[in-house]
């Protein structure tokens, strides 16, 4: 027997009143904590695995043997070449940390990983998406799916009014949160970065006077979205290059944020048709 597996077996909790679980339960329901100890909660093979490539190191791998067996542990941390404490859990106290019944009996401890926009790996050619004042974990989550499925450069998240790593987030993103390039910035650092790198800025408003459709996606861009509630600020939309809109043929005047950034991504997507101009995480 492997001396990974002898001490996995040496370090097992079965209740929920352990200091760890504590902790981590902590993290996972308070953002100040998370910001504080500089610690993230991963739940899932997949998406710890997706950390780990991404450049997140982890602290505590949790695994529960009734789901996720230690010889398919000992697998993850040789794939991942991760070094750091492996803990045993029992199913109570798995199914008291899990957010889903389907993670496959794995939770992570992992450092932030922060960019700055002056770090992003951007191609010749960039389409990013700029999220102002996000509010819902779930369209956080959502839209970063939509970006790695269209292979966006990079997201900059503006003025954020929910935490990135919220577990929510995190869930609703499949793990993507871990595939994309994600900066957290203010709006004003942010609109300086666009025009200091020549990207133009297309910023989706109700008094859009341009169809999506109509604008050229094609050059270096950036997509602007602002938060259902309020939409955008009156800083991007009087700094934007172009204001764009969605047509609406119906009774409602706007789409889930969501929705709305899968559509005009996947129109610029169709204006290059197709290519790739990713980062390579």
């Amino acid at each position: 027997m492997s001396f990974l597996l002898v001490s996995m077996m040496k370090k097992v909790i079965t209740s929920i009143r352990n200091p760890l679980i504590k902790k981590i339960l902590t993290l996972q329901e308070k953002p100040r904590e998370r910001r504080r100890e500089e610690q993230i909660i991963i739940e899932g093979v997949r998406e710890i695995s997706q950390a780990v490539t991404a450049g997140f190191t982890l602290t505590t791998l949790l695994h529960c043997p009734d789901i996720f067996s230690e010889e398919n542990v000992a697998q993850l941390i040789s794939d991942t070449r991760t070094s750091c404490d492996i803990i045993e859990i029992s199913r109570d106290v798995f199914n008291r940390l899990a957010y889903r019944q389907d993670s496959g009996g794995m939770i992570g401890c992992a450092h932030y990983l922060k960019k700055t926009l002056s770090s992003l790996d951007l191609s010749q050619n960039p389409l990013m998406l700029v999220l102002e004042s996000v509010e819902k974990p779930g369209n956080l989550g959502a839209i970063l799916r939509t970006a790695d499925a269209a292979s966006l450069s990079a997201v900059i998240i503006c003025d954020a009014q929910t935490d990135l790593y919220n577990p929510n987030t995190i869930r609703a993103s499949l793990g993507t949160i871990f595939t994309n390039q994600i900066v957290v910035a203010s709006s004003t650092e942010t609109i300086s970065w666009l025009r200091e790198n020549k990207i133009v800025s297309f910023a989706t408003a109700l008094s859009g006077k341009t169809g999506y459709h109509e604008a050229d996606f094609s050059q270096s861009a950036a997509i602007i979205m602002g938060s259902e509630a309020e939409g955008l600020s009156d800083q991007w939309l009087k700094n934007a290059d172009l204001l764009i809109k969605i047509p609406m043929l119906g009774k409602v005047d706007s789409l889930n944020v969501s929705a709305s950034a899968a559509i005009v991504i996947f129109e610029a997507m169709r204006q290059r048709g197709f290519n790739i101009f990713h980062h390579p995480l």
